[in-house]
């Protein structure tokens, strides 16, 4: 059974109408028949439509937080993959490997990850700890996403086992870059980065690339969003960062988002835009300027949209359902 199989739910190749379970996330779990489903053990898409008026951004955006701040609304985004672990290292080692390779055609994604997790076995980490730079060549040599090579992948899990070995887990390599009196987690990622660079052996600057470039690091950003981040979508794994000094994890897709909602005038997606977003977003949210993230980028996912009031107010109107 492939890592998608678990994720879907299938068994012997046929989907089982799986959802998430309310009282054991960390599996998906075949469904009761439609007519002894309940909505709350289900966690079917019928948000409330706000009972008055909203009066502004701030309570639209806290409306669509609540609109797709489920575990059913997860799937198919990478994230889905760190859910199929239970051990907080192996959800590092999933998390990394599934942020890091977010780019291109979902489907690409899924399979690309799948792909790589699948020999990994039950447990990423241990897998990692457990193999030489030879055996990861050897198993990863032919893999091949978009401009990610088998021997950048290989050369990745080689510093990521080194930096396990080296501080325990990810999290631990990070925190010893991290400075509290920084205004965000910039700094620390620059060190990191450069780590994980140092690990491996060479610098991989168009798969994992530094804020030093300028790149506002989408997928290390949203790496660090499903690490730090706890709530029903983010597992927060880690700790010991606090989600205020998070940066959003900025693409084209939620630039365009940005633009739409006066949060930025920036052309480019880049670093600096992606600080003035979360800069604007901390004005809403101080302790959590991220917290909107995975809602507002399910816009324009799938053929479902929230009330029609949110996106008006938050002047996403052309999210409108179809």
């Amino acid at each position: 059974m492939t890592v998608v199989d678990r994720i879907l739910g299938r068994e012997g190749g046929k989907e089982r109408n799986p959802v998430w379970s309310a009282t054991d996330p960390l599996i998906l779990k075949q469904a009761s028949p439609p007519e002894k489903r309940l909505e709350k053990d289900l966690l079917v898409k019928v948000p409330a439509i706000p009972p008055r008026p909203l009066s502004g951004m701030k309570e639209a955006l806290e409306a669509l937080y609540a609109y797709y701040n489920r575990r059913g609304c997860i799937y198919p985004d990478p994230l889905a993959f760190v859910y199929l672990y239970e051990n907080r290292l192996d959800r590092e080692v999933a998390g990394f490997i599934a942020s890091a390779l977010a780019y291109g055609r979902v489907q690409q994604i899924q399979s690309s990850v799948t792909s790589v997790l699948d020999k990994m076995g039950r447990s990423p980490s241990g897998f990692l700890i457990g193999m030489n730079p030879d055996e990861l060549r050897n198993i990863f040599g032919s893999f091949k996403h978009r401009f990610t090579t088998g021997a950048i992948l290989s050369g990745l899990l080689e510093g990521l086992r080194k930096i396990i070995l080296e501080y325990g887990s990810l999290e631990s390599c990070f925190l010893s870059h991290f400075d509290l009196s920084d205004q965000n987690i910039l700094p620390a990622l620059c060190s990191f980065v450069s780590t994980i660079d140092i690990a491996a052996g060479a610098r991989m600057p168009m798969f994992i690339p530094s804020p030093e470039g300028g790149s506002a690091c989408k997928r290390l950003n949203l790496f660090l969003r499903w690490m730090v981040r706890r709530d029903n979508v983010d597992p927060g794994v880690w700790k010991n960062v606090p989600a205020s000094r998070l940066v959003i994890p900025l693409d084209t897709h939620m630039h365009r988002i940005a633009l739409a909602m006066g949060l930025t005038q920036r052309k480019q997606a880049d670093l600096r835009c992606a600080v003035e977003v979360t800069e604007n977003f901390a004005g809403i949210c101080p302790e959590d300027p991220i917290r909107y993230d995975f809602a507002l980028t399910r816009l324009g996912i799938g053929n479902e949209a929230p009330p029609d009031e949110i996106l008006e107010c938050l002047k996403l109107d052309h999210y409108r359902r179809q």
